[in-house]
């Protein structure tokens, strides 16, 4: 069975670059991640067209409501064919388990994010969350495990940590990826496909570093070759 575990963020404005994007790469070494700004603009018919072209689709969408209308979200997410689908654990057990019950049975996998790595021990404060950033992690990550759910996305540094707390077979989603010799960008905490797999990850999300490079597959083939590596030692 195939298995991609590159996941490429097709982060663009519109359908047309997308596709074209998505066009230039080989579905058998990835699959592809269409977040809120994509779906926004060009909806359900990208997704479709993805699909068409051997894509298996991660809608990054973070559904975060009251458990039935989560639920109901995630039954028209997965109704549509998607590989995977999210949700925030902060909307707590009653709608991770809401969102978890709406699509048991279906092929469509449901992850949870823990918290947005944009969130700082003050910003945690302001709302009156005590505990580490750190912390909330794992207890998020490990109701979203209680919950049934199959992972969760995850900080590339956070994923040794989780994968002791959750073991095996739990998935962790793993953004901020960069090449063992590329440039890190604007990202600060980033980890490459090599120390990612170690740790535990299980889905490597790439972004710049393939969908801006000249070369795109050329780029996709040299991470993929690392992550096979990786995975084998």
């Amino acid at each position: 069975m195939n298995d991609p575990r590159i996941i490429i963020a097709l982060d663009f404005p519109d359908q047309t670059t997308a596709l074209n994007l998505a066009a230039r790469l080989d579905h058998k070494l990835c699959r592809v991640k269409v977040g809120k700004e994509l779906f926004t603009a060009a909806g359900p018919q990208l997704v479709e067209k993805l699909m068409q072209l051997g894509f298996d689709v991660f809608l990054d969408l973070k559904f975060h409501d009251i458990p039935n209308t989560t639920a109901a979200a995630c039954r028209a997410a997965a109704s549509l064919g998607v590989w995977m689908i999210n949700v925030h654990a902060l909307g707590g057990e009653k709608m991770l388990r809401a969102a978890q019950q709406a699509v048991e049975g279906r092929k469509t996998k449901l992850i949870a994010v823990t918290l947005l790595t944009s969130m700082s021990r003050d910003d945690l404060r302001e709302i009156n969350i005590a505990g580490t950033p750190e912390i909330i992690v794992q207890q998020l990550a490990l109701l979203t495990q209680r919950c049934g759910l199959h992972g969760v996305v995850c900080s590339a540094l956070e994923a040794a940590n989780l994968r002791a707390v959750t073991g095996k077979g739990f998935w962790l989603v793993t953004p901020g990826i960069r090449a063992s010799d590329g440039n890190q960008d604007d990202q600060v905490r980033i980890a490459t496909p090599t120390s990612a797999i170690h740790d535990g990850a299980d889905y490597l999300v790439i972004g710049r570093p393939i969908t801006r490079s000249l070369d795109p597959l050329t780029a996709l083939q040299r991470f993929n070759d690392e992550v096979t590596v990786a995975l084998n030692n």
